[in-house]
């Protein structure tokens, strides 16, 4: 079908190149000031690649009125006064037949629009600074994914893209259903409001459904989007910030209003086999945040951080969520020379204990979860990773109200491999969700890949096996597709390729269990410790006094191999 739709807008634009210039010579207009008006390549390029929006007869006009003025032949035919709703050129004091003719033009213009739109059902329709009035606010036809059925098993032999080959959900391993080890969850903010776009390039991503708004009425065509996704992915989770589901308005009784009339929807969509994750507040993008939320320097960003934060907790728990993230993003500093660290601690410690007790006043029993991060977009987070965090929670009496939320490009943007921030936060009791995504090592910055390192994947899950797994917590996809992926179908590719990796690797830690070798090999490491004295040096009941008379008996100690190298080949031939 794709390819039908792309051959079919091809022969329109060959048609019209083809006949352009007749049309031209009937108006008995120059053909090259005729070109510079309605900008013919431009329009011939958009219908090639299907990327017509319907304020292009709006720009043509203008463009148009633009190049007559500036050539010296527009004295020719007159300007036209202004561009009519309905895109139809008014000629001063031009003649009738000519009055037609130009109005045939923008008639055969506006024709291929709706074809073109018709046809492909393109992005956006707008542009994106023209308001939410802009959005064509009529409900959407039909599926979302058409032809994308809902994703099955098929096993490790299977060719089918989208299809599982090591998830099988309801297969039992070490003792759970493989469902229950990973809980996995969809990212609303990557999945569905993700361009493409970097600091060096515009968006390159436009869904079929988006019209080029953030109107109220495209965010619901979104919610609607994301749920036959879910349904299609056969996941129960999702996770969202508020922002991103629902547009911001003018004050905060109106952005309030606007999530309200979306989580409603959200609400019904997800019926009772679905919920979040988790939810958060978006603290980091309008530029109020630009010092913060809870350690802005200003206290009306602080008054109104909590706010907010209010809200999306009331919506999380409403929707029966889960667990709750803090993800600091703007808290920190860019300098210490003109900041109060150690006040702007104290005002995130206050905050949190705030959350904590807004947390029980609702009668929310999901998880408070800070998410770590050393650095990006500020200089230094003071959540900076999990022991910076643990400590954090220790100083100021919060270790039992939070636990953390570990994302792998995190862990290795503080320096740290996910493994062993993963590994910290459990020894710690707070290991309470995992973001599962991956960084590039080439690259020094946030890249959230999806993961797909086999090995990394078997690490990641061996922590979760040792944890007894991560519920009420679970896997949340928070990676995005490359800024060159930009088909439909790469939406589910990406989430599959994903799921299977963890999967593989929650079957190499049944592999390295059942065989032993690795955890012998760490048992004999310190077996020196499973002696009298060992026990009593672990139970705190050896003091220096006894362990100086011990090193004269025992003389020189004898120093054993670590066999790291055997540990690796051991590890890698689970893989």
């Amino acid at each position: 079908m794709r390819r039908f739709k792309r051959n079919f807008l091809k022969q329109i634009a060959h048609k019209f190149e083809e006949n352009r210039k007749s049309i031209l010579q009937q108006m008995d207009m120059d053909s090259e000031w005729m070109l510079n008006i309605f900008s013919w390549n431009r329009l011939v390029l958009n219908l090639k690649s299907g990327c017509v929006f319907q304020s292009s007869i709006r720009k043509l006009e203008q463009q148009a009125i633009a190049s007559a003025q500036k050539n010296p032949t527009y004295s020719r035919v007159p300007i036209p006064i202004e561009a009519e709703p309905k895109s139809q050129l008014q000629f001063r004091g031009l003649h009738e037949s000519m009055k037609m003719k130009a109005g045939n033009i923008f008639l055969l213009l506006l024709c291929l629009n709706v074809i073109t739109i018709g046809v492909i059902a393109n992005p956006p329709t707008c542009d994106a600074n023209l308001g939410k009035d802009c959005g064509d606010s009529s409900e959407w036809q039909g599926e979302f994914f058409p032809g994308i059925p809902k994703i099955k098993y098929e096993g490790p032999s299977s060719k089918n893209p989208l299809a599982y080959k090591y998830y099988n959900k309801e297969e039992e391993i070490l003792g759970k259903k493989m469902k229950d080890w990973m809980r996995f969850s969809v990212a609303f903010w990557h999945t569905f409001r993700g361009s493409g776009s970097d600091p060096f390039g515009a968006p390159t991503k436009f869904w079929p459904w988006e019209d080029g708004t953030n109107s109220l009425a495209m965010a619901k065509r979104r919610m609607k989007a994301n749920f036959e996704f879910i349904n299609k992915l056969g996941v129960d989770w999702w996770c969202f910030h508020d922002r991103d589901i629902a547009p911001d308005g003018k004050t905060l009784e109106e952005s309030n209003a606007n999530l309200d009339e979306v989580v409603a929807l959200a609400k019904e969509l997800q019926g009772t086999k679905i919920r979040p994750l988790w939810g958060t507040a978006q603290l980091f993008m309008h530029p109020r945040f630009m010092h913060g939320g809870a350690t802005s320097s200003e206290l009306g960003v602080y008054v109104y951080s909590a706010a907010q934060v209010k809200k999306a907790m009331e919506v999380t728990h409403y929707l029966g969520g889960e667990n709750y993230v803090f993800w600091g993003g703007r808290e920190g500093y860019q300098t210490l020379l003109n900041t109060d660290m150690g006040r702007e601690l104290d005002h995130m410690a206050r905050f949190f204990e705030a959350a904590a007790a807004y947390k029980k006043k609702i009668g929310f029993n999901g998880t408070l979860l800070i998410e770590p991060k050393p650095q990006e977009p500020t200089k230094h987070q003071y959540d900076w990773d999990a022991a910076t965090a643990a400590n954090f929670l220790r100083k100021y009496g919060l270790e039992g109200e939070f636990k953390l939320n570990i994302e792998c490009n995190h862990a290795t943007l503080s320096g740290h491999s996910c493994h062993h921030e993963l590994e910290t936060a459990r020894l710690n009791g707070m290991l309470g969700n995992i973001d599962a995504n991956t960084g590039d090592p080439q690259i020094g910055w946030d890249t959230d890949q999806f993961l797909t390192d086999i090995g990394e994947a078997t690490l990641v899950m061996l922590s979760v096996v040792r944890n007894g797994g991560l519920a009420p917590g679970g896997f949340n996809f928070d990676a995005k597709l490359r800024r060159e992926s930009t088909d439909v179908e790469d939406l589910f590719i990406a989430h599959i390729s994903g799921m299977d990796t963890l999967a593989r690797g929650l079957r190499n830690v049944a592999k390295l269990i059942e065989d032993g070798s690795l955890a012998e090999l760490v048992r004999k490491r310190y077996e020196s410790f499973d002696s009298e004295l060992g026990a009593q040096i672990e139970a705190g009941k050896a003091d220096f006094d006894m362990l100086e008379k011990k090193a004269f008996e025992l003389g020189e100690p004898k120093v054993a191999s670590a066999k790291q190298e055997l540990a690796e080949m051991i590890f890698q031939s689970a893989l």
